[in-house]
């Protein structure tokens, strides 16, 4: 393990030396395109900004360029556009997948096992520890299980995280160091899957403590080449900022280690994970932007429930393929109340997880009661909102609460959500246009590594409700989509003002971030086939240019 991590070190060390020193400067000849404040279309041909790295002045054709400049870049028409925005990730998780097992690809359990044995045989670690698996796309029909992980590995422990982060798969040796029995009750908010009364090997939601806590934790080494690896890949791909929602004490102290280093290039909005994190790390409020405004915690995530796939997702009726359960409530409602009001009380943005249409309806109830005492611009969060009750939709908007949603989820979820659902439900799944009808701001993001953090199949979703392969015809449900505006908006405006960085980051205007990238198409213009295929060809970070496609 230690090789691929000396190698990353290696390689992106030299990434994060700026290709252009900081100057007053322009970037000229460009088929240049922004949003406003008011959601329009801005065009221009040049972008002049300071050795602050922030905008002086958009220049139009028209315009006389500056007879006084330290430097000057031609880009021969090429099309530039601000950076990206991912709204919900996991910048750690991201890193992890990158230098961990990875089986977001596989497609069947005997996929996934050739897979997890050749690893096992190449990295003589004490654990075999990776992520992305997922039976609904090996199409098993139910979970897999210890035994058949143990037919890959069963001479070490061997813990492997489900796709969407709320299910682990573990051989027999992890759950005998773990000390999970026939006699171990299910934690509230979790469950243990059973074969014959026994433990089965997966664990479900807060079950998953049971072996994380048993984990050999990584070194700081570890962790900075897990940063740097996520880091050049959200560069790659034209995000240049994010939010990391569920922000640990350790992931902090890494993004300040890579801060005081200069490492730091990518804008990271800051949810820690849990109201202890942020009182620990925060203090008594959120903290300033620091590093030229790279790094900030302004928020607290929470959980109210668990995800579709693992039937995790908390439902007013039953599940359509599974009678009898309604998924998994984390909290009751005082818990959460008194959560959301403890981190309210110091000024901290609250953002909750809610999948199912009951955790949705309580997290609402919650910012109902906490606007009678809190009447200012708090920005409540609601992280995923993927399958809300049309009765409580129109809330969003009437309480002020931005719908942090994923658009690529849509396409992944879509057969799975229908056998999950039945049709009854599907009227509030994944509702985008509903959303905005009832007043909800809408935020855009990838749920990295849960699904890839490519933002621009984000967007492509978003105005198709088509996959890749653009299926279905004429896209699912396609009267909730939103317009190509409306999605690159998610992408960044949306995004900035969910996180309180509207004011620098997002859009290109004097003032402003100098963040923006150089792509090799006009993504207005580009079919939908054509916008996924977008590359980019430099990333650019307050006037520094951050990574260049070799």
């Amino acid at each position: 393990m230690l090789k691929p991590i000396l190698r990353v070190l290696a390689s992106l060390a030299l990434i994060a030396i700026p290709a252009t020193a900081r100057a007053d400067g322009l970037v000229d000849n460009v088929n240049g395109m922004t949003l406003d404040d008011k959601g329009q279309v801005v065009r221009f041909t040049g972008l002049q900004f300071a050795r602050d790295g922030k905008i002086t002045r958009l220049l139009s054709p028209k315009d006389k360029r500056p007879k006084k400049l330290e430097w000057r870049i031609d880009m021969g028409g090429k099309t530039l556009v601000p950076g990206m925005i991912d709204a919900h990730g996991h910048v750690m998780g991201l890193g992890q997948q990158i230098l961990q097992l990875d089986l977001s690809a596989t497609n069947s359990l005997d996929e996934a096992l050739a897979k997890i044995r050749t690893y096992a045989a190449a990295n003589p670690t004490k654990w075999v520890i990776g992520s992305g698996w997922n039976q609904e796309r090996w199409k098993l029909g139910r979970f897999p299980t210890a035994a058949e992980l143990d037919s890959a590995v069963s001479d070490r422990p061997v813990w492997l995280e489900r796709v969407d982060g709320h299910a682990g798969w573990a051989n027999s040796r992890a759950l005998a160091v773990a000390g999970i029995t026939a006699d171990t009750k299910d934690p509230a908010g979790g469950r243990i899957e059973r074969v014959g009364g026994r433990p089965g090997g997966v664990l479900v939601d807060r079950a998953m403590a049971l072996i994380t806590k048993v984990l050999p934790q990584p070194t700081p080494r570890e962790r900075n080449a897990a940063f740097l690896a996520a880091q050049d890949r959200l560069l790659s791909l034209g995000v240049t900022a994010t939010t990391d929602m569920g922000t640990t004490g350790e992931d902090w102290l890494t993004y300040r280690r890579m801060g005081d280093m200069g490492l730091l290039k990518v804008r990271i909005m800051s949810y820690a994970s849990g109201v202890d994190t942020a009182l620990a790390v925060a203090g008594q409020g959120p903290t300033p932007w620091l590093y030229d405004d790279r790094l900030r915690m302004g928020g607290i995530k929470l959980f109210a429930d668990g995800a579709l796939g693992s039937r995790g997702a908390w439902l007013k009726a039953d599940y359509a393929d599974a009678p009898g359960q309604k998924g998994l409530g984390f909290l009751s409602d005082d818990q959460l109340l008194n959560l959301m009001t403890r981190g309210s009380m110091d000024g901290f943005q609250i953002a909750v997880h809610a999948i199912g249409d009951r955790a949705n309806q309580q997290v609402l109830d919650a910012i109902e009661v906490l606007s009678q005492t809190y009447k200012d611009n708090r920005r409540w969060r609601i992280e995923h909102a993927q399958i809300v009750d049309p009765v409580d939709m129109p809330r969003f908007g009437r309480l002020g609460v931005i719908a942090s949603v994923q658009p690529v989820h849509q396409t992944s979820d879509r057969l799975m959500a229908e056998a999950r659902l039945g049709e009854a439900r599907l009227a509030g799944a994944y509702a985008w246009r509903s959303l905005v009808q009832n007043g909800a701001r809408l935020a855009f993001g990838s749920d990295y590594p849960v699904e890839s953090p490519d933002p621009w199949a984000g967007w492509a979703v978003s105005f198709t409700r088509q996959d890749a392969d653009g299926q279905p015809a004429g896209g699912w449900r396609p009267q909730e989509a939103v317009t190509r505006e409306q999605g690159w908006a998610g992408f960044t405006t949306g995004a900035a003002y969910a996180g309180f960085a509207e004011d620098r980051l997002g859009r290109l205007a004097p003032g402003m971030r100098a963040d923006f990238l150089i792509l090799d198409r006009d993504p207005l213009l580009a079919a939908p086939a054509d916008l996924r295929a977008t590359k980019v060809l430099e990333t650019w970070i307050g006037g520094n240019r951050a990574w260049q496609r070799k």
